[in-house]
């Protein structure tokens, strides 16, 4: 609209001009030969003789002129206008060697040998998806478990071992995949893969340990309650997959906590830490001959179970189902709600568009400087106008399914502009896509990226996730390329894929009396058009 109005007022002004300006020069003209169509050259500021409106008139265009044609100094390091980025220069990464054993466990590891540390981990393509009602959180009950001493080493040997080499040992649990890594000094490395092997095959699961550790996962639990946006996520999910194994929580219900025994985690170990599903990887400088030879010597007792997680899954599939959940609070200041569309698994070949469509939508926080000026239309709408707290767009994928949506949190009397504002966005996805807010996208989105595996620990993170998921180190000229490969069309195509017309998930806690009804958000799934 803005453009419009500004080639309006230029043709306004240019007929102005032609008709108005310096009238007295072609009355005062007597030679043939002076006299034109055309007003004459301005070359600097009109004659105090012209009317105020010319003066205006020509004052604002040069304004214009300077807009269209601004200073060169500053546009040497950034422009308004998004053009496509090369980041060939920056993807010469190091090459990745995958090693697999007879068992099936698999090595990879990428070299940097200018580096003075190294990461080290085991993926395990198991979490809290593949339990059942009666021992979720087991998984993640069995990752504080494993630092409490093996048969080996007790706990405090253990704490003083890592201490000792100036190490840093840690571990998580998500839906679908358990993960224990150490960063330690380069030199420190065959210390880290054989303290690995002996808490994964040796820990010893005594039964003081046990009840003590109970307590730590209740405090942890009342302290994720606390977390606005990890319960939000949890009813999330537990809405748009219920009755099925991604509904569950990672961290159980207190009544499983209380309840898990010495017997279900090492049935839990038994049945899914085998070396199909583990990937042993390693980034730093490190050797791969010296990786895998130090492997087959430590990592001796694992199981060769060939069963595979796309075969659990099949067993208990995901499946999303439209529906909401809300927690009406009115003791909390802030209302917060997530809106989700089944999004797609690792290996869609949509995933990547819906990525791109995710940095379209973007992130905006209150807190943070400007806002009102970021490339994302949805950003800029709740930035001028003031409608929440801070807003963000979200793209979870798993192994087959994922969720596709935004998050925000706002003041109970914005609510309604709120919701309206995030679904006018998101199902404009499916109509009206330009190519320079895609182009955006996909800069922001590259960039993100290569930001994302700075260190030794991302980058041992991107190899194992990468190989549990995809089966391959996916190269990062392949992803830009992919990246690069979606433009207008394809956002559109994807939308109406995910979003034109389909059902959503909606989890909304704290005072939201004001926020509008769930079919008041599937009819703006789609727009009327007339």
């Amino acid at each position: 609209m803005a453009t419009n109005l500004i080639r309006r007022s230029r043709k306004l002004f240019s007929l102005t001009s032609r008709s108005i300006l310096y009238p007295t020069n072609r009355c005062l003209s007597t030679s043939p030969a002076v006299v034109s169509d055309s007003p004459p050259a301005l070359s600097g500021p009109p004659p105090p003789n012209v009317m105020i409106y010319d003066r205006l008139a020509e004052e604002t265009k040069q304004k214009i002129k300077k807009i269209e044609n601004p200073d060169s100094r500053f546009l040497q390091y950034n422009s308004p206008h998004p053009v496509i980025t090369d980041h060939s220069k920056i993807l010469s990464a190091p090459e990745t060697r995958v090693t697999t054993l007879e068992n099936g466990l698999r090595i990879a590891t990428e070299s940097n040998l200018a580096a003075r540390t190294a990461t080290v981990g085991v993926w395990i393509d198991a979490g809290s998806r593949y339990e059942c009602d009666e021992t979720n959180g087991t998984a993640h009950f069995l990752e504080h478990m494993m630092f409490k001493g093996t048969e080996k080493r007790s706990v405090r040997v253990l704490e003083e071992e890592i201490e000792n080499m100036g190490g840093h040992l840690n571990a998580y649990t998500s839906r679908e995949q358990t993960t224990y890594y150490a960063k330690v000094m380069d030199k420190n490395v065959p210390d880290a893969i054989n303290i690995l092997a002996d808490i994964l095959q040796n820990s010893s699961f005594s039964q003081d340990r046990i009840t003590r550790e109970r307590d730590v996962i209740l405090r942890e639990m009342e302290e994720v309650e606390s977390q606005n946006e990890e319960v939000i996520f949890d009813h999330l999910h537990a809405t748009a997959f219920q009755y099925s194994p991604l509904g569950r929580t990672i961290l159980g219900p207190a009544a499983n906590v209380k309840a898990i025994t010495k017997e279900h985690l090492e049935a839990y170990i038994k049945r899914h830490y085998t070396a199909p599903r583990m990937v042993i990887a390693a980034a730093g400088n490190v050797k791969h001959d010296d990786i895998v030879n130090q492997v087959k010597k430590h990592f001796t007792k694992l199981s060769a179970d060939p069963t595979t997680t796309a075969e659990l899954a099949e067993l208990e599939p995901a499946i999303f189902t439209g529906s909401e959940v809300r927690i009406i609070d009115d003791d909390v200041p802030l209302a917060q709600f997530a809106v989700a569309f089944s999004g797609a698994s690792w290996t869609d070949p949509d995933s990547v568009a819906l990525m791109v469509m995710q940095s379209m939508l973007g992130s905006w926080n209150k807190s943070a400087g400007g806002g009102k000026h970021m490339g994302s239309e949805l950003a800029q709408r709740v930035g001028i106008n003031d409608i929440a707290e801070n807003m963000m767009a979200f793209n979870t994928n798993y192994k087959d399914t994922g969720l596709f949506g935004v998050y925000a949190t706002c003041k109970p009397d914005c609510l309604d502009d709120l919701a309206y504002a995030i679904m006018y966005e998101v199902s404009k996805l499916s109509y009206r896509v330009s190519e320079a807010d895609v182009t955006r996208a996909r800069n922001q989105l590259k960039s993100s990226l290569l930001l994302h595996i700075d260190g030794t620990s991302p980058v041992a993170e991107d190899i194992g996730r990468q190989l549990l998921t995809y089966g391959r180190r996916m190269p990062f000229t392949e992803l830009v390329a992919r990246i690069d490969a979606v433009d207008a069309s394809t956002v559109k195509r994807v939308a109406n894929r995910f979003i034109f017309d389909k059902d959503l998930a909606i989890a909304a806690m704290g005072p939201i009396q004001k926020l509008p009804d769930y079919n008041w958000f599937r009819r703006r799934t789609y727009l009327n058009r007339y």
